[in-house]
């Protein structure tokens, strides 16, 4: 999965697990993400932002359009080094997840965008999440539904994950971390990626798996058709609703602090 191409320069080393712009390859799952950041951008306007696990920073930047101020944390150096170069509107901060490196009540949003799956400890960040967040401050959060991403097994299938969480599981893991769930939906394939589906043997995800999986790390050999097919799809390929909540891809929480 980590081929390279010219202006890849920029970017940071591709892991197969850390979402990456401009690169055609990543662009489903690019693109997948930023529909939710999309959807969630009304709960930052005006808003000091903590995106608690940052990644590559697209997500911030993004948010920083519409924020008051933005403090994109990750617990990688590299990775904060290169949000700070890319991405200067938005302030860095390198700390760990588990003890947050803010005072008591100073954000009004805390961002964590697929990036709770990872952790090992998931009551204990949402304890520092809500120990951060002013009263009323809100807690977005996106996460693979677990009855769809592994769905014959308890054990993630991603070795990066640590505990997937089924829809009915992250609203009692937000409720009993002191949370009132304000909204929870799930994102699915909308009609631009369902007509990909159909196009690819009825799952466009498993036929980039298999080219990738395929093939050794670093030699994917990509048919050209389904590398443009992968390239064009756009955010708006996505749809996020509070219906079929089992059938969904991710999962979309807003929970706030009472």
């Amino acid at each position: 999965m980590e081929t390279k191409t010219a202006g890849r320069s920029l970017a940071l080393h591709l892991t197969g697990e850390r979402t990456v712009p401009g690169i055609p390859e990543e662009n489903y799952w690019f693109r997948r993400h930023e529909a939710a950041y999309l959807a969630l951008l009304p709960h930052c306007a005006g808003a000091t932002v903590l995106e608690a696990g940052c990644g590559e920073g697209y997500g911030a930047a993004l948010i920083a359009e519409h924020a008051a101020r933005v403090l994109a944390l990750d617990y990688d150096q590299p990775t904060v080094t290169h949000v700070a170069r890319r991405y200067p509107q938005v302030g860095t901060v390198r700390g760990n997840l588990a003890y947050l490196p803010l005072r008591d009540s100073t954000v009004d949003v805390v961002a964590n965008f697929q990036v709770i799956e990872h952790l090992w400890d998931q009551a204990g960040f949402l304890a520092e999440c809500r120990r951060v967040l002013r009263p009323g401050g809100k807690l977005l959060v996106t996460t693979p539904n677990r009855l769809t991403f592994t769905p014959d097994s308890d054990t993630p299938l991603n070795p990066y994950h640590t505990r997937e969480l089924a829809p009915s599981e992250l609203d009692t893991l937000l409720c009993e971390a002191g949370f009132e769930v304000e909204a929870l939906h799930g994102l699915h394939h909308g009609a631009a990626v369902r007509a990909l589906d159909e196009r690819y043997g009825g799952s466009i995800i498993e036929a980039q798996l298999d080219v990738v999986l395929g093939e050794l790390p670093g030699q994917a050999r990509w048919p050209d058709a389904l590398l443009a097919d992968v390239a064009a799809i756009r955010a708006d390929g996505f749809e996020i609703t509070g219906g079929r909540l089992d059938e969904s891809l991710d999962l979309i929480a807003v929970a706030v602090r009472p």
